[in-house]
C-alpha cells in the first residue's frame, strides 16, 4: 500500500492533543473522605456508555485522517524482451599493471592509484551501464584464471572485480611467471567462456593489456584464429606506451618512494588482434583516455531492450471515510442520548 499525500499524517499532531484533552475531560478532583469507602457503590450503564463515546470520537476522527492521505495500492505488469549480448572482460594483471601514469593530479598533489586501479574503476562503470547483458571477467598474467562465468548478476560480479589483485613481488610464495604477461591464453580462456554462451545475439571481449606477450601455452596468433572462427569481436585496449613509468618503491631505509622503470607494450600485436576479429583497437595514456574506450565500446555495443509497462492504481480512501464518518456519527448519538449533549 502506498500514500498519495502522505503529509495529511502530520494532521495527526493535533489529533494528539485533542485525544489528551477529550481524555481529561470528566475527571474531577476529589478530596478522599473516609465514610464512603464502606459505601457500595454501582456503576450504570450510563456512566459506561459517558466513556465510550470519546472514545469512538477520537478512532473517527483517526480514520478520516488515514483517508486523507489517500491509501493506494498499486499493480504492475511489464512485458520485456531484450537481445543480450555476452561480454567478456579480459583483465591483465602483470607486474606491469602497477605502473602509476593513469594516477590524477589534485591541485598541488597526487592521487596515486595503480593502472590495475584504475582499471577496475572504470570497468566497474562499464558493468553498471550494461544491466542488459552477460558479462564475465578473466585475469592473466603469466596465467589465465576465471574470475566470474558470464552473469547477469553485476553486483557479485563487480564484487569479484574490486578483489583481483596483481601477485606481490616482494611475496616469496609469489611464482615469477605469475608476473609476466601471456596474451594468448588469456584471449582463449575468454573465447572458450564465450563458447558456452546461448541466445545471444553477439559474443565479444573486452581485452586491455599494457604489455607484450611473453608467457602462456596458447599463442596470441592462435587465440585469435580462435575468436575469428567462433564468431567472437575482440575490442582490445593498450594502457600506456613503451618507456618510463613511475611506479611505488622503498628506498634503503624502507621508506616508500616513486621511482622510474622501463616498461614495454606490443601495441601492433593489440591492434592486430583487434583488426582480425572486425573489432577495434584503443591506445590509452591517461585515465580519461580509458574512460572515452570504453564509453565508445558501450555506443558500439549496445543492447536493444523493448519494455511496456501498465500500472494500475486503486484507492482505498473511500472505506476508511465512510468507518470514521460511521464512528463520528455514534459518538454524536451516544453524547446526544446519553449525556443530552452533541459534544
Amino acid at each position: 500500500m502506498t500514500w498519495n499525500f502522505p503529509l495529511a499524517f502530520l494532521l495527526f499532531l493535533p489529533w494528539m492533543a485533542a485525544a489528551w484533552r477529550v481524555l481529561r475531560v470528566g475527571k474531577r478532583r476529589a478530596v478522599p473522605f473516609a465514610p464512603l469507602a464502606s459505601i457500595q457503590q454501582k456503576t450504570t450503564w450510563r456512566q459506561r456508555l459517558r466513556v465510550v463515546a470519546p472514545l469512538l470520537f477520537l478512532a473517527g476522527l483517526a480514520l478520516l485522517i488515514v483517508a486523507a492521505a489517500r491509501p493506494q495500492t498499486r499493480s504492475t505488469r511489464s512485458r520485456r524482451s531484450a537481445d543480450l549480448i555476452a561480454i567478456q572482460m579480459v583483465v591483465d594483471v602483470s607486474g606491469s599493471m602497477e605502473a602509476l601514469d593513469l594516477s590524477l593530479r589534485r591541485g598541488n598533489s597526487w592521487d596515486f592509484k595503480s593502472r590495475l586501479d584504475v582499471v577496475k574503476e572504470l570497468f566497474s562503470d562499464f558493468v553498471e551501464r550494461r544491466s542488459n547483458d552477460l558479462i564475465g571477467l578473466v585475469t592473466f598474467g603469466g596465467y589465465a584464471t576465471t574470475r566470474s562465468p558470464l552473469t547477469l548478476d553485476h553486483r557479485a560480479l563487480r564484487h569479484v572485480l574490486s578483489a583481483v589483485q596483481i601477485p606481490s613481488q616482494q611475496d616469496a610464495s609469489t611464482d615469477q611467471e605469475e608476473l609476466l604477461t601471456a596474451i594468448g591464453d588469456g584471449l582463449a580462456m575468454g573465447c572458450a567462456r564465450l563458447e558456452q554462451a546461448s541466445n545471444v545475439v553477439s559474443r565479444i571481449i573486452v581485452m586491455l593489456s599494457d604489455g607484450e606477450s611473453n608467457a602462456g601455452v596458447v599463442t596470441p596468433e592462435e587465440a585469435t584464429r580462435l575468436a575469428k572462427k567462433l564468431g567472437v569481436k575482440v575490442y582490445t585496449i593498450g594502457v600506456g606506451t613503451t618507456g618510463m613509468a613511475p611506479f611505488r618503491g622503498r628506498d634503503m631505509f624502507g621508506r616508500e618512494i616513486i621511482s622510474q622503470s622501463r616498461v614495454t607494450m606490443d601495441e601492433k600485436e593489440l591492434r592486430r588482434i583487434a583488426e582480425t576479429t572486425d573489432g577495434m583497437y584503443f591506445g590509452v595514456q591517461d585515465r580519461a583516455g580509458l574512460d572515452e574506450a570504453l564509453k565508445k565500446i558501450d555506443e558500439m555495443e549496445k543492447t536493444a531492450v523493448d519494455q511496456t509497462i501498465y500500472e494500475d492504481r486503486h484507492d482505498h480512501f473511500m472505506s476508511w471515510l465512510a468507518s470514521g464518518l460511521l464512528l463520528l456519527f455514534a459518538a454524536v448519538t451516544l453524547a446526544m442520548t446519553v449525556e443530552r449533549r452533541i459534544a
